[in-house]
């Protein structure tokens, strides 16, 4: 198989049962995350990985649905998963073993390997953040702004614009290039996001790694591996990464899967002690490089929050290990105006640290009138208040529709952290 070194050991399936195989016969035995080739006849292997292992007998999980899998299949060791990325991938789709998926022919590999699993920086020795980055998407720029280097999560319930907004980022970013990871995707919506959402001017600057709702749940977890391992070959070229990964919740609900089969027990909601320690490891990743290396990777991940519950577990582990939080709802999205961020929820923890004191003291004043304007919403339209009675609520009816002009976008439309805060400004007027 492509990325794998196949080595010259043998064994065999013992048995076949749920989503996993137990082997027997390799010695010495892979180690836990190590990878198998299984083959049944002449045609081509299995990929598996190795989950656990106990009194000789190695559980791996497949890479894709185990239809036609027997006791007594063929085992060989396959070393550990890689990829090859290189320029030559920019503008092209592929799937977490690195072969293209996009109908475009082969694609070729680079001269230096990239393990899906690595360690991150050393803390100690790791860069701080860089200097703000322009999103392009004002709501963003003006109530989340962020820093190079800096990892964000967009936290949504389905259905209310994440896709177009991912695609919104990565049309007008200011990247060198982006990394798209989307993991457990709808197979029909790949074409849609790519041509129509993306465009070609966002894919020129971008690699894709997909990997659909239906494949195994191996296939699921590793594409966003891939797609971090593709974007820490860029940084480590000294270039800029924008990391786009859809979505987080679905590589936890993957690992979930591959935990129960490993025999963990469902601890929280469902979800094995396993999933809460992959998070960290896959998100830690993402940020500065080393001190000496001037590429960084700025992360923003979803999370699909279900049921509209901010804190189900994945959500609540995510929130704690990212530098901020981005919130969609439902309900703007509703009423008409996208991106459907809600600015008054939604918060970077490095703005104190990038914005200069004139633009602090407009997003105050912002956040201040728009939150009264929420509070008071109600007692406006049933009658209960009357103009005129209080200065504050009279400007906050008066200047927050205009708040919400500025935060529409259309997405062909490009933006900037000087921008969204000079359009504020003129949308609120002198303050009174």
């Amino acid at each position: 198989m492509s990325n794998v070194s196949v080595l010259s050991r043998h064994g065999q399936v013992r048995a076949v049962h749920g989503l996993s195989l137990e082997v027997a016969g390799l010695f010495p035995q892979p180690p836990i995350g190590g990878c198998i080739d299984v083959r049944i006849g002449v045609g081509p292997g299995m990929h598996a990985e190795v989950v656990s292992v106990r009194d000789g007998v190695a559980l791996a999980v497949g890479g894709q649905g185990l239809e036609g899998m027997a006791v007594g299949a063929r085992v060989e060791d396959a070393g550990s998963l890689a990829v090859y990325p290189s320029e030559t991938w920019l503008g092209r789709v592929v799937d977490p073993r690195g072969r293209p998926v996009d109908g475009r022919g082969p694609l070729p590999q680079g001269p230096g390997l990239r393990r899906l699993r690595a360690q991150p920086p050393e803390a100690g020795t790791r860069a701080r953040l860089g200097p703000r980055l322009d999103l392009g998407v004002r709501a963003l720029d003006a109530f989340a702004t962020a820093r190079r280097g800096q990892r964000l999560g967009l936290f949504a319930a389905s259905g209310v614009g994440k896709s177009s907004l991912m695609a919104m980022l990565a049309r007008h970013a200011d990247c060198d290039v982006a990394v798209i990871g989307l993991v457990g995707e709808r197979g029909r919506e790949l074409r849609e996001f790519v041509e129509d959402d993306l465009g070609a001017a966002g894919l020129a600057r971008s690699v894709v790694v997909c990997a659909t709702s239906d494949q195994a749940p191996l296939m699921r977890r590793d594409a966003a591996l891939a797609a971090m391992a593709v974007a820490e070959h860029f940084r480590d070229q000294g270039k800029r990464v924008l990391l786009l990964m859809d979505s987080v919740t679905r590589f936890a609900m993957a690992l979930r899967e591959i935990g129960l089969s490993a025999g963990e027990p469902p601890a929280t909601r469902g979800y094995p002690p396993s999933v809460f320690a992959e998070l960290p490891r896959l998100l830690e990743r993402a940020g500065p490089g080393a001190e000496d290396c001037a590429g960084s990777i700025t992360g923003l991940f979803t999370v699909l929050v279900e049921g509209d519950d901010h804190d189900e577990p994945v959500a609540d582990a995510v929130r704690g290990i990212l530098d901020g939080h981005v919130v969609l709802d439902r309900r703007i999205g509703e009423g008409g105006r996208y991106p459907a961020v809600d600015v008054l929820r939604s918060l970077s923890r490095t703005v104190p640290g990038c914005l200069e004191p004139p633009e602090r003291a407009i997003l105050f004043r912002a956040r201040r009138i728009l939150a009264l304007h929420r509070d008071m919403a109600d007692m406006v339209r049933l009658g209960a208040y009357r103009a005129g009675s209080d200065p504050a609520v009279d400007e906050a009816m008066r200047v927050a529709p205009a708040i919400e002009e500025v935060l529409r976008q259309g997405k062909e439309e490009a933006g900037s952290v000087a921008g969204a805060f000079a359009a504020l400004a003129l949308a609120m007027g002198p303050e009174a």
